[in-house]
């Protein structure tokens, strides 16, 4: 069985972000467990995919993102983005906030997946994730909030879900540079949370280790560069990450629907490529997780529900969020991917990868920058 890392939940990971903020803020009885300087306007720049390793290894990239005081935390599991912004935004960890994949069950409906990403079926965000956002209680503590993103995020599910705030629409950079520091400036104290999604796209179609993705990591960095220059006097900028990525060649992915012992028990496969929540029929669990052990051997850490929860993938999980875990959970490693092209036909066409617990997956960067 592979080893995998673990997210440092309540230490050092991205659901202690925000939090973090607020107490730097000065916020009462917010804790600054990240040790974030103090500051009385925080602008927190979120850019999809920035792993710490990707990071690292392409300083010549990113310069200015490089120039920063910085060190590796961790994400929640999955390493997705539907999860990772949900953490972010509520300061939980998954098994709280209960999103725990970019797919998982329709709870009460054994045989529908749920798309957290796009929200679909239509489900009730605010039922599906209780707690209140790490926006609102600032904005109830007198600090001017901002969600920055753009207009197809206005009133989504999961916006609402995870980042329940003022919302402001800022499509291209330039609209999103000027919008973050006009918001900024908007009170004695504030926080602006600021979303770019185009490095992961970009890795995605083309590979993290592409041409077009160091060109694109090099635009963000400049992006990232003109914020911190025009922000207000006195903001602190925060710049983070939702998850790595890895590429995974063609001839390393397995289809669920290639291999019937993969299917033997199960029910409903859900999750993603390098992360997959298994859904298995009444007391076909402890066989389905032999099974894909098997198959797998070292490429992937296979656990059932209970021994996932027990060894803390999840965080605490409350009883509702229970049965949106898998009665199998696959974090898969190296250059593999287990894909089910019949019911996910867009896996297969995409070079990077990422969900699983590998430190490429897992770490992003916790970067600052004080004017």
């Amino acid at each position: 069985m592979t080893r995998v890392a673990l997210p440092r939940y309540g230490e050092a990971a991205l659901c202690d972000v925000l939090p973090s903020v607020l107490g730097a803020l000065g916020l009462p009885g917010e804790e600054n467990i990240l040790g974030l300087p103090s500051s009385s306007r925080y602008c927190v720049l979120l850019v999809d995919a920035l792993g710490w390793n990707l990071l690292q290894a392409h300083p010549a990239q990113a310069p200015f993102l490089s120039s920063l005081t910085g060190r590796a935390i961790t994400v929640g599991v999955p390493t997705t983005t539907a999860v990772s912004l949900t953490s972010l935004g509520t300061g939980l960890p998954p098994g709280r906030h209960g999103v725990v994949g970019y797919t998982s069950r329709v709870p009460g409906d054994r045989r529908r997946i749920f798309n957290a990403l796009r929200w679909e079926p239509r489900l009730d965000p605010d039922a599906y994730q209780p707690h209140p956002s790490v926006i609102e209680r600032a904005e109830r503590a007198g600090v001017a909030t901002t969600v920055l993103g753009e207009s197809k995020f206005r009133g989504s599910g999961l916006t609402q879900a995870g980042l329940r705030g003022p919302f402001r629409t800022a499509n291209t950079y330039g609209q999103r540079v000027a919008a973050a520091c006009e918001a900024a400036g908007a009170g004695k104290r504030a926080l602006v949370y600021v979303y770019d999604g185009d490095l992961d796209y970009t890795g995605h179609q083309h590979g993290c280790r592409s041409a077009a993705w160091r060109h694109q990591l090099t635009m963000t960095d400049s992006f990232a560069e003109q914020l911190f220059d025009h922000l207000p006097a006195g903001t602190t900028l925060l710049v983070t990450g939702d998850h790595g990525m890895v590429d995974v060649d063609a001839e390393r992915r397995i289809d669920v629907d290639d291999v019937p012992a993969l299917r033997e028990g199960v029910e409903l496969v859900a999750g993603e490529a390098r992360f997959r929540h298994v859904y298995t029929t009444d007391g076909a669990a402890d066989d389905v997780v032999a099974a894909w052990r098997s198959v797998l051997q070292d490429r992937a850490t296979v656990l059932s529900r209970d021994e996932a929860v027990a060894a803390g993938w999840f965080g605490a999980v409350e009883a509702r969020v229970t049965e949106r875990i898998g009665d199998v959970v696959v974090s898969v490693d190296g250059d593999c991917a287990v894909e089910r092209r019949s019911v996910f036909p867009v896996e297969g066409k995409l070079r990077g990868l990422h969900g699983a617990m590998t430190d490429d997956e897992l770490l992003v960067p916790l970067l600052v920058g004080e004017a």
